[in-house]
């Protein structure tokens, strides 16, 4: 069966979720909001009244409710970026600087009551069956960041400052060492709080961590 990730564009023509409209950006927080508020009682009526808009146009826009949880989970998940750089000019401070950026922006998503509310939810879903939110949440949350970052590894391997075999192997070990125990900590209730100064400390350490285990310390040009 297609996913529903993958049907949305077809379905919802004009709507980029990582840049949709003012409008459209106001019916998706409008989601996230009452997520926040009202966990699994979503529906497409719900949300009109909280987004002041008619239920026709939400279908028009997302097609269904599928395609509004998927554009919903690409909107959130679309404040993670890879740091900027240049691929010609990529050197060992840009790549530290891009993984660190990487590394705050990510925590910073995760640790909002938004994304808790949005991720309580989707593993509630995932467990009962009741809607595809589960694996929503997981092409177009995790697997969507790790294809954002990816590509920062491999440059950083073709210019000589990264030795890895396996990219995804890579990826989860800086997921793994950015992360920490933060989400699940988050997800079962743990007051544990993150203000910018944790949250840039932390997104430091897991890069030192990161680039001492991958870090080529020659940092000569790969070979061609």
């Amino acid at each position: 069966m297609t996913s529903a990730a993958k049907t949305l564009a077809p379905e919802t023509p004009g709507l980029d979720p990582a840049e949709p409209t003012a409008r459209q950006a106001a019916v998706l927080d409008a989601v996230l909001a009452l997520m926040q508020e009202e966990g699994g009682q979503l529906t497409m009526a719900a949300v009109a009244r909280r987004a002041s808009c008619s239920k026709e146009t939400l279908y028009k826009w997302f097609g269904d409710r599928d395609g509004l949880l998927t554009a919903t989970v690409q909107w959130q998940a679309s404040r993670v970026r890879a740091g900027r750089y240049d691929r010609q000019r990529l050197d060992a401070s840009s790549l530290r600087d891009s993984l660190r950026d990487f590394a705050a922006n990510w925590l910073s998503v995760i640790s909002s009551p938004t994304s808790i509310a949005l991720n309580r939810l989707a593993i509630s879903h995932a467990a009962s069956k009741q809607s595809n939110l589960g694996q929503i949440v997981l092409e177009n949350g995790r697997f969507a960041i790790g294809n954002r970052l990816k590509p920062v590894l491999e440059e950083g391997r073709a210019a000589g400052l990264l030795a890895f075999d396996d990219t995804e192997a890579a990826f989860r070990t800086f997921f793994g060492l950015a992360g920490r125990d933060v989400q699940i900590r988050l997800l079962l209730g743990d007051d544990l709080k993150l203000g910018k100064a944790e949250i840039a400390r932390d997104a430091a350490a897991a890069t030192d961590q990161f680039l001492t285990l991958y870090g080529r310390t020659d940092q000569k040009p790969a070979a061609a």
